[in-house]
């Protein structure tokens, strides 16, 4: 199996490699690669020639197997098979595939169908075909008058009539290896663009009294490739679509399919609800009967069975079965919620281990910490995690309650069983069952509003509140600190 993904892709108009942008959460030479597997070759080579470096490190990484191939100086795709035939074993026999890394809608189970056509038919060269309204820019495909493919001829070497044939190659072949190696030797470079081409094996072949036969599909999306940008986002869309639909066949509930994107390693399970404006990435796995969205961006997430997740953006996370997160809430990497645990409304979370019916309701930073079983954090809670040099962990015991508006400095200690005061600095561990309270002792300072905003609208109500009213007994006002009291 060989993969060609030498090309520049000038009509990306990218730094980036062509190959290397991405549909569906994989990058174009990954769904190249995957389809390519999915056929058990005993070989796959990759050729690379644009930014070689970074594409070979990408194949590398994708499959450690696969071998790079390095095509030159020399252009062309017959020229890149033949470089990827010289990292192949010699004498290699057999069948060999040719496909691109461009095509990601390529199914492994179309090129399966192209090879056992192939071995069945006893063909030199089988090539995958389709019919085109507008078939610009492919090369036609030239028939005899049995049928066989006598040549196919590219757009820019097409005369008029050539030009009007509908059926196109796609550019997907299964050679006899002996015949391909033979017949490339041969190929040469004149042609309008100085390449040299694969199609010519071909004529080649053809020329030998050698069987050639197209295999054509009807599934047109299999044989598109990506030339710009106008074509990637056409290609992803419809790739979504087909992920979506899957998803739905699967038993997933999909709301609103147009607004719901999910990449190719996405799982759901059975009776999940998925709201609109909702996009699931990477390799997350939600369970059955979730609930997911409206609004919602999941990528590496999982989610246990019967969970909610409303309006949150959440990344390399887990959420547990039955827990409730949302809305507006941001879980970062590392946060891991337990079973009927809850993350409420603008909670921010991170590297936080957040236990079973644990809560962390509202208005939170929760960073670097472990909030045990049970566990209530009230709101406004800040976890202050960073110390300007060191992250410092804090961990929070089972059932331990954390009142409003404070403020842990770890690394600190909350007990099992303990209690924080609302509003208050824990500087220090709080053992099991006590109650921390760092608070300044409140003092209400009588005629200040007089003496210091004489004549605004807050005195003017201060002095309509004391003033006494008819029949009314005398205005009680909370008790205040005299001048004799604060000595």
């Amino acid at each position: 199996m060989i993969v060609l993904a030498a090309g520049e892709g000038t009509r990306m108009k990218s730094t980036t490699p062509k190959v290397l942008h991405t549909i569906g959460g994989r990058s174009l030479v990954a769904h190249a690669i995957r389809a390519a597997r999915g056929t058990n070759p005993q070989h796959l080579a990759v050729v690379v020639r644009h930014e070689r470096d970074r594409v070979a490190e990408h194949v590398s990484q994708l499959d450690p197997d696969a071998l790079v191939a390095d095509q030159d100086d020399v252009k062309g795709t017959g020229r890149a098979v033949e470089c990827a035939l010289e990292v192949l074993p010699p004498g290699l026999s057999g069948t060999v595939v040719v496909t691109y890394g461009d095509v990601p809608l390529l199914t492994s189970e179309t090129l399966q169908g192209l090879v056992a056509e192939h071995h069945a038919s006893g063909n030199a060269v089988t090539l995958i075909t389709a019919t085109i309204e507008n078939p610009t820019g492919y090369g036609r495909v030239v028939r005899d008058a049995d049928g066989a493919v006598a040549a196919i001829v590219e757009q820019k070497d097409a005369d008029e009539q050539q030009r009007a044939i509908c059926e196109v190659n796609s550019g997907l072949y299964a050679f006899d290896a002996a015949v391909l190696r033979e017949a490339l030797a041969d190929v040469g470079t004149d042609n309008a663009q100085g390449e040299k081409y694969l199609t010519d094996v071909i004529a080649i072949a053809r020329g030998r009294g050698l069987s050639v036969r197209a295999h054509l599909v009807a599934d047109l999306w299999q044989t598109e490739g990506v030339n710009d940008k106008v074509q990637l986002a056409r290609l992803g869309a419809e790739l979504n679509r087909r992920i979506v639909e899957q998803a739905m066949r699967e038993g997933a509930i999909v709301i609103d399919p147009a607004t719901t994107w999910l990449d190719a390693d996405v799982t759901i399970g059975p009776d999940t609800v998925v709201h609109p404006g909702t996009q699931i990435h990477g390799a997350s796995t939600i369970g059955r009967d979730c609930t997911i969205g409206p609004d919602t961006t999941l990528t590496d997430v999982e989610v246990g069975d019967g969970a909610s997740v409303v309006r949150t953006q959440a990344e390399l996370a887990e959420i547990g079965p039955r827990a409730d997160v949302g809305p507006f809430s941001y879980l970062r990497p590392g946060t891991r919620l337990g079973a009927d645990g809850k993350i409420g409304g603008f909670v921010e979370t991170k590297n936080a281990d957040i236990g079973e019916g644990a809560k962390v309701p509202h208005l939170t930073y929760c960073g670097d910490a472990t909030i045990g079983a049970g566990a209530n954090i009230g709101a406004g809670t800040i976890f202050a995690n960073y110390d300007g040099v060191t992250k410092g962990r804090t961990n929070v015991g089972a059932h331990s309650f954390v009142g409003s508006n404070s403020v842990i400095v770890a690394p600190r200690t909350i007990a099992d069983g303990a209690y924080v005061a609302a509003g208050s600095a824990v500087v220090s561990d709080v053992g099991p069952g006590q109650l921390a309270v760092t608070r300044a002792q409140q003092r209400n300072v009588d005629g200040w509003v007089a003496r210091r905003r004489a004549g605004t609208r807050t005195d003017e109500a201060a002095q309509a509140a004391l003033a006494p009213t008819p029949d009314a007994s005398p205005t009680t006002t909370p008790k205040t600190e005299t001048k004799d009291a604060r000595r």
